[in-house]
């Protein structure tokens, strides 16, 4: 069933560009060299996720240009066609042949015993903790044999917003269904709608550093150390992104840490080191690559790595003139700026899948055809570590990049509402796949979507397992 949306007028991904670029503080003209093919729909949805998509993906790779020509003066133009980078945000991928399995069975929205039509809540359970954690809440057995069924009929005796607290106490991770008014007039929603789309903040005092040289061929980010300390989708697509520019990014592990299968596709172009910081040797191994890192990401849960010692200060104070990423769910103020979240959970919680249930004409919660919270923050996150890392080498000075996925659903919104856009064609990835190997076998995904004109952006390094490399920067 398709239906039209009139309201929320449609922004130009050109628009919508500017507006990301704005936020980073980055020099106005250097958009004129930014080619963006295309146009919506591109893929079925009432919300304009290509041109969210193809806008993210154009800044963080126009921003590597800016870097780049900072460095050793060469301009670069840039191209995004619109489907590919929808494409790209998908997380389309195999390995041997096989699609692996994303979601847990358990996964997915639930009407609860409310009655009326905001009385669902969504359950995160693709990890086995979180999983166990929503099931001993509901009185049901943990583990694998407990069925959907089983989970439904639990449900039926839970208000969704009281199921949603309960959870939050316990540090699940459930989000009830809200509409966009409903977010609007919550406590968060108001935090969230004061915050930018990204922000970088000057945390110390610290000299100008300055990268290794730069030759006119070589591609912009070389020589740039990334230290990915990020899990599942987000986080790990902004160091896949500054990887395909050239920069060396380590992605750190927790040895003893589940992983989701996502992480062979978003681990092209990454070393891949283990550390327990749990223990001496962890965190001594881990603070000789962080004293000789350039950019610091991390999106663990709110206060988790500052715990440890590891905060943006903290950080900054170690390794003087560090550029420090932070990615949370729900942003730095407001009531939710601890609570734990994934992109799914936000689009529930923030409006969008009642949002794109009522453009469809459907009674059920519809999620959004692909991930574009995690995704387009992800490219958020390469913008912003980008712009900041430009300020450093001219200025001096410790900073901290502040990307969140509410902030980030926030901005998507704002882009306007597509006139039939459920009428978008079925996907058709062929033209746009690459085939590599890697440590996990044979991998077919899609190449990066950001054409730069005179060195390609593309990952030199194969995905591999965590844990496959030493924690140490390799010398050249």
């Amino acid at each position: 069933m398709t239906t039209s949306t009139a309201a929320d007028p449609l922004v130009s991904a050109p628009t919508a560009l500017q507006q990301l670029w704005q936020s980073a503080g980055l020099p106005a003209q250097a958009l004129e060299r930014a080619s963006l093919l295309g146009a919506e729909p591109v893929s079925p949805s009432s919300f304009a996720v290509g041109t969210a998509a193809q806008a993210s993906i154009a800044a963080a790779a126009l921003a590597a240009t800016e870097l780049g020509h900072l460095r050793n003066g060469v301009t670069q133009q840039v191209s995004v066609d619109m489907r590919h980078a929808a494409f790209e945000c998908r997380t389309h991928f195999t390995i041997d042949g096989r699609v692996p399995q994303v979601w847990d069975k358990l996964s997915g929205l639930y009407p609860c015993g409310d009655g009326a039509q905001s009385g669902w809540v969504r359950i995160h359970a693709n990890f086995a903790h979180h999983r166990d954690g929503a099931l001993r809440l509901l009185g049901l057995p943990e583990g694998n044999a407990t069925d959907r069924g089983d989970v439904t009929r639990a449900l039926r005796e839970w208000r969704a917003l009281d199921f949603e607290q309960a959870a939050a106490d316990s540090g699940m991770v459930v989000a009830a269904l809200r509409s966009f008014t409903e977010w609007d007039s919550h406590p968060q929603g108001q935090a969230v709608a004061q915050r930018p789309v990204l922000s970088i903040e000057k945390i110390g005092d610290a000299p100008p550093r300055t990268l290794p040289p730069l030759g006119f061929r070589s591609r912009p980010l070389q020589g740039l150390r990334v230290l990915d300390v990020t899990r599942i989708l987000a986080g790990p697509v902004g160091g896949r992104a500054l990887a395909a520019y050239g920069a060396d990014v380590m992605l750190v592990n927790s040895p003893h840490l589940p992983n989701i299968e996502a992480i062979i596709d978003t681990s092209r172009g990454k070393l891949s080191a283990h550390a327990d910081l749990r223990t001496d040797a962890g965190r001594a191994g881990f603070e000789r690559v962080l004293r000789e890192t350039h950019v610091f990401v991390q999106g663990y849960r709110p206060g988790g790595l500052k715990h440890l010692g590891y905060g943006p200060e903290e950080v900054a104070t170690l390794r003087p003139g560090a550029v420090v990423v932070s990615l949370s769910a729900y942003g730095a103020t407001g009531p939710w700026a601890a609570r734990r979240g994934f992109d799914s959970l936000v689009q529930t919680a923030t409006g969008f899948n009642d949002a794109e249930a009522r453009g469809f004409g459907s009674g059920a919660p519809r999620a959004l055809p692909m991930q574009i919270i995690d995704h387009a923050s992800g490219y958020l996150i390469a913008l912003g570590a980008q712009a900041a890392m430009i300020r450093q080498l001219s200025e001096g000075g410790s900073w901290h990049v502040q990307v969140s996925l509410a902030s980030t659903g926030h901005w998507l919104r704002s882009l306007g509402r597509v006139v039939r856009g459920f009428d978008a064609p079925e996907a058709d990835f062929s033209e746009f796949v690459e085939m590599s190997s890697s440590g996990f076998g044979k991998l077919m995904a899609l190449r990066h979507a950001a054409q730069l004109s005179e060195t390609p952006a593309g990952w030199s390094r194969p995905s591999v397992p965590p844990g496959s490399h030493a924690l140490a920067w390799p010398s050249d």
